[in-house]
């Protein structure tokens, strides 16, 4: 369609005139009809809507901040807090306004020693937040009771301020 000459949309525009003057054409009229339908349909895909919202990936490598400290992978990312550690999979993406919902799991930790029968205290979590340039504000809520471990507030590049327990 879009090889069409001017003398070929000149012809369809006058065949699809023709058509609605002497209804008896329903041939021609059918084939403009047909015409416009693929035509319109064609410009609806072609057409950004502007209610779509493009995610983008975050940057990669490091974010850090007070009691916190993430690393960022391709889809991962580990992250390590005071007493806690966390991780999160699938892509780590966010939309055209900065906003993001990622999940992964949050597990806390004790001081001393960890036995080798122990099993970790993991537990699902619900990442949720916005970056704003290189500044990202990250909540982090435990999804099976709604409790709220913290709000924190991390910069790309910054390597963060972590105390482990003791």
């Amino acid at each position: 369609m879009g090889m069409l000459s001017y003398n070929a949309c000149t012809f369809w525009s006058r065949e699809i005139l023709r058509a609605i003057c002497n209804p008896g054409t329903t041939i021609v009229w059918q084939e403009g009809i047909r015409f416009l339908i693929v035509g319109g349909l064609v410009l609806l895909l072609v057409t950004p809507t502007p209610g779509k919202r493009r995610k983008q990936r975050i940057a990669g490598g490091q974010w850090g901040g007070q009691h916190i400290r993430m690393d960022v992978g391709a889809n991962t990312a580990t992250i390590e807090y005071d007493c806690a550690n966390g991780s999160i999979t699938g892509p780590l993406s966010i939309d055209s306004k900065g906003r993001f919902t990622w999940h992964g799991t949050h597990a806390t930790e004790h001081g001393g020693p960890v036995r080798s029968d122990e099993t970790a205290n993991q537990h699902p979590a619900t990442y949720s937040g916005w970056i704003n340039g290189d500044t990202m504000t990250l909540t982090v809520k435990l999804t099976e009771t709604n409790q709220t471990i913290g709000t924190f507030s991390l910069t790309h590049g910054r390597a963060g301020r972590v105390f482990k327990c003791m």
